[in-house]
């Protein structure tokens, strides 16, 4: 078999796979369903949002049945449901009675003054759903039309804690969050899945979401920031390397922040006369892409690449932020006098825990540990580690495995 026909082969095998994977897809249960039942609850009007492929749609769809009402659902990416909303007025008094959701809403933005004129005429729960791949002027838009009207959800891409009694840590922290990436049937076709994302997000929907800029050159800069993931940001670096401005550097980070393609972790302030390090550190929003955008194709190159610690790092902090309380507000801390703590947890504005992340089974601490200890003086102390279960250190300081996330926030 020559060359030609072998790839073409391998390339027809996974098509089928995938496409048998598509048929059997099974929706997983998300934590939100509840929050998204209470938001209809008591206000008009919930958007929620979150990149694409991150199953809000399929969210909605799950729940529709627990509303208590009938709904309609329109999806303004297909032309047909999008003529129906020419006149919203109509498609309303067709609908007295229904919950109307409305798919990709950030592609009609001019329909945000007919939606608050709606609500106001009749002010009744749970009205619209609104879903939208994230964009600054969807929410821009939402807020100053919709404002006093709406109810706000972001969707992440699956946690551990929603897919643990199903996956282990370890393919969830390799493949990421992303439904179709997570529960692919090989991680080829994951990966695959995910080189497919990156495309798309980049030639079509970034630029569909007002970002004006070249596939190539977000291509790099998102390249350049997995590189440099779990470090402090450093713009002008980032200019120099992109031979780009810095003030640009800085629109298309905020783009990318508010599109929750990455996130930038703030430090913790104190009044402790030291000298702090103020700027943020970066990371990407889900370790799969961050895996696809370093060439990490299998398991077994994550385990011998030179970023596997700061991916379990940004794994950690981000299964953290999946099931923080409202309460919680998560920052990291570091001196410059050498003093450091990767996540310390605050109530407001006061230490409760700090948190060390390390890829290791008996993972040790550095001095800059204790210091930040000393400084801080938080009653809790956590280890998060590739572990299952949990076990305690000397000085009360407990190692946890990522099962056991929610004991930092009890």
């Amino acid at each position: 078999m020559n060359f030609f026909w072998r790839k073409r082969l391998i390339f027809e095998n996974h098509k089928r796979a995938f496409t048998i994977f598509m048929d059997n897809l099974i929706y997983l249960p998300r934590s939100a369903e509840k929050e998204v039942l209470k938001l209809a609850s008591y206000s008009p009007a919930a958007v929620i949002v979150g990149p694409r492929q991150v199953g809000k749609t399929s969210l909605t769809q799950a729940i529709r049945n627990q509303i208590g009402k009938p709904s309609v659902y329109l999806d303004l990416e297909r032309p047909r449901d999008l003529a129906k909303l020419d006149d919203l007025e109509a498609l309303l008094a067709t609908y007295p009675n229904h919950l109307i959701i409305l798919d990709e809403i950030q592609r009609q933005p001019s329909l945000f003054p007919e939606l608050r004129s709606a609500i106001d005429r009749n002010r009744v729960a749970g009205r619209f759903i609104l879903l939208g791949s994230a964009s600054p002027e969807l929410i821009r838009d939402s807020s100053e039309t919709l404002a006093g009207r709406v109810a706000y959800l972001e969707l992440a891409t699956l946690s551990y804690q929603e897919i643990q009694d199903q996956l282990d840590f370890r393919t969830h922290w390799f493949r990421g969050g992303f439904p179709l990436s997570l529960l692919a049937v090989d991680d080829e076709i994951s990966s695959r899945w995910r080189d497919d994302f990156i495309r798309t997000y980049l030639e079509r929907d970034l630029p569909q979401l007002g970002l004006n800029a070249e596939a190539v050159l977000i291509r790099r800069l998102w390249t350049m920031l997995a590189h440099c993931n779990g470090q402090l940001v450093n713009k002008n670096t980032l200019s120099k390397s992109l031979g780009i401005s810095t003030p640009s550097i800085t629109r298309y980070l905020d783009f990318l922040e508010h599109a929750f393609l990455i996130r930038r972790l703030r430090p913790f302030y104190t009044n402790l006369g030291k000298r702090l390090v103020k700027s943020p550190k970066l990371y990407l929003r889900d370790t799969g892409i961050l895996h696809e955008l370093l060439s990490i194709y299998t398991p077994g190159d994550l385990l011998g690449h030179p970023s596997i610690g700061a991916s379990w790092e940004n794994y950690v902090i981000e299964q953290l932020f999946a099931i923080k309380p409202r309460w919680a507000e998560l920052y990291f801390y570091r001196t410059h006098g050498g003093a450091e703590i990767d996540i310390v947890i605050t109530k407001a504005d006061i230490p409760q825990a700090l948190i060390e992340i390390k890829y290791a089974v008996d993972p040790s601490l550095s001095r800059g540990f204790y210091s930040a200890v000393e400084d801080l003086k938080a009653e809790k102390k956590f280890i998060i580690a590739p572990i299952e279960g949990f076990f305690q250190k000397k000085e009360n300081i407990i190692v946890l495995g990522i099962g056991q996330l929610e004991r930092v926030y009890q």
